[in-house]
């Protein structure tokens, strides 16, 4: 399929009650057909990898058409340049999310990346950092703990941003790399008493809502079953 032919199935299956549908879930964007979910799913199915397409469609700033961009994109050709030019035009928390989650945390880049996002002012650049790291913890089962050691100070730094999407990304991250293995799990825990003790309504809420996960039964069950 060309951008054309994507362009035109889009607009045949264009849902407007889905577009308001996403609003109300903080999905807002200059421009979007409302495909849901298996739609866009089953179309970049049928696309396949074709890197090409999905920078033309990443260009028209369409909602729709940037979630499948990031679906057809093939990793092995994503680059800094690449990455750093579409993290800047997240205007959303699923854009950003589907782009970390599904491409990004795919590429040699992305624990740099993450890094050097998390220290950005930009509410979805910075989230887009957090995401990574909790994409990374729950994708990429050969990383050494060292990795995700390493970024617990920088969730400890972040857990003060009381920006909704940053907030949530950062106890993400926390959540994520805590649930990984016993190890992690420990220096998670700490990790986030450190955030409890913070003068700060948002770290207080970081911390007990990643707290309430991190040490529940369930998790320490299934934490300790993978370790054995």
């Amino acid at each position: 399929m060309n951008l054309k032919e994507v362009l035109a199935f889009m607009n045949a299956h264009a849902n407007p009650r889905n577009v308001a549908g996403m609003a109300r879930y903080g999905i807002v964007a200059k421009k979007s057909f409302g495909l849901s979910a298996p739609e866009m799913r089953s179309l970049a199915k049928r696309i396949g990898t074709n890197h090409d397409l999905a920078g033309k469609l990443w260009k028209t700033k369409i909602y729709d058409a940037r979630a499948i961009a990031v679906l057809i994109a093939d990793p092995a050709q994503v680059d800094k340049s690449l990455m750093n030019a579409w993290v800047k035009d997240f205007d959303n928390w699923a854009t950003c999310d589907t782009a970390c989650g599904f491409l990004f945390d795919k590429t040699p880049f992305a624990i740099e990346m993450a890094v050097r996002w998390t220290k950005r002012k930009e509410e979805f650049v910075k989230r887009a950092g957090f995401v990574l790291m909790a994409s990374l913890a729950v994708h990429d089962t050969s990383a050494p703990d060292a990795t995700f050691l390493r970024f617990l100070p920088i969730i400890k730094k972040g857990s003060t941003d009381e920006r909704n999407f940053v907030r949530k990304a950062v106890n993400w991250a926390l959540r994520q790399i805590g649930k990984r293995n016993l190890r992690l799990n420990t220096a998670a825990i700490k990790t986030a008493r450190k955030i409890q003790k913070m003068e700060s309504s948002t770290a207080h809420w970081i911390a007990a809502d990643a707290l309430r996960e991190l040490e529940s039964p369930a998790v320490r069950k299934r934490i300790l079953k993978k370790n054995r």
